[in-house]
């Protein structure tokens, strides 16, 4: 065989050979994909959620309902309406028991972990050794058809903690989660025309206890955080309006909103209310009612819908989308 034969015959074993590691590699990708979605698939089955959220309108517990169906997809969910309701989150834990998954993790829909309703809820779930003093309170309280619809628990003493077969854990409301400041921010881009003279203001319920007050204001200053660092405001703030509060809190909530409002305005900035509302419905027409006679634009829509809420949901539970 001649020299040049020898190294033409070389060249394509060469290349057969960085084939064949290269068919190797993808293979051994392609194994490494299967088993990590097998066993993201295995941990999905194995994990339920209870999505906790307080009954509303018929608009409102559609939206739920929706949200549910859209992360059933991925992970067992089953949607518990109420306010720290025994009956509706043990009919949701029994009917994922019957679906045969392993663990549950309830998530709060709420915007924030710093109130009652959450405390009594994770105390229901076994997540807080003691019951909260407003745990009696939710428990006297009516929640309409939610509570009626599981009448074989509607009788049961509503602060006595949730029975379960498998482990339950709770995690906590959205809180500052980075996808919440994302919603925020397309909530304020749909309104802004432009960004350098505008001011955005984040308004939320908030909480009655002044403690409980200051920690969401402090979440809510994280978000305003992110808000400002995707879109060039010239500023972000973040306000409560207490609406739950005595009414002397009420009015200095009130009045600390139109001062924010009101300071933006002289300076010449155009401002853009957000509210921190996962629907409206009713809070946002009482922050129209506080900046009446000032000059302002308010965004459409709250937090939800959006499609966002489901990747919201499996991280807030600790599953990988797939």
């Amino acid at each position: 065989m001649e020299l040049d034969e020898v190294r033409q015959v070389g060249s394509v074993a060469a290349r057969r050979g960085q084939f064949g590691r290269r068919v190797a590699a993808v293979v051994v990708a392609g194994a490494v994909m299967v088993l990590a979605t097998a066993a993201v698939r295995t941990q999905s089955r194995e994990i339920g959620i209870v999505l906790l959220a307080h009954g509303g309108s018929a608009r409102w517990n559609e939206t739920v309902s929706d949200l549910r169906a859209h992360v059933d997809e991925r992970v067992p969910t089953e949607v518990a309406f109420g306010m720290a309701t025994r009956a509706t989150i043990q009919a949701a834990v029994d009917r994922l028991v019957e679906r045969g998954v392993r663990e549950i993790v309830g998530v709060p829909l709420f915007v924030s972990s710093h109130s009652s309703v959450i405390e009594s809820t994770q105390y229901l779930l076994g997540a807080r050794a003691e019951a909260p003093t407003d745990l009696a309170l939710f428990a006297r309280m009516s929640h309409g058809a939610e509570a009626e619809a599981h009448a074989g628990h509607a009788a049961e003493d509503g602060t006595r903690q949730v029975r379960s077969t498998v482990p339950i854990r709770m995690v906590g409301a959205l809180d500052d989660h980075p996808l919440v400041a994302e919603i925020l921010v397309s909530r304020a881009k749909a309104i802004s025309r432009d960004p350098v003279h505008e001011a955005v203001v984040l308004v939320a319920h908030g909480p009655v206890p002044d403690a409980d007050n200051a920690l969401w204001l402090a979440d809510m200053g994280r978000l305003a955080s992110g808000v400002a660092s995707a879109v060039p405001f010239t500023r972000v703030d973040a306000v409560t309006v207490r609406d739950d509060a005595p009414a002397p809190v009420r009015a200095a909530a009130a009045a600390a909103l139109r001062a924010t409002v009101t300071r933006a305005s002289s300076g010449g900035m155009q401002v853009l209310i957000v509210p921190l509302l996962l629907s409206y419905g009713g809070i946002e027409a009482g922050i129209r009612q506080r900046l009446d006679g000032l000059n302002y634009v308010m965004a459409a829509q709250g937090i939800m819908p959006d499609e966002r809420m489901v990747q919201w949901v499996l991280a807030a539970a600790g599953v990988a989308r797939h």
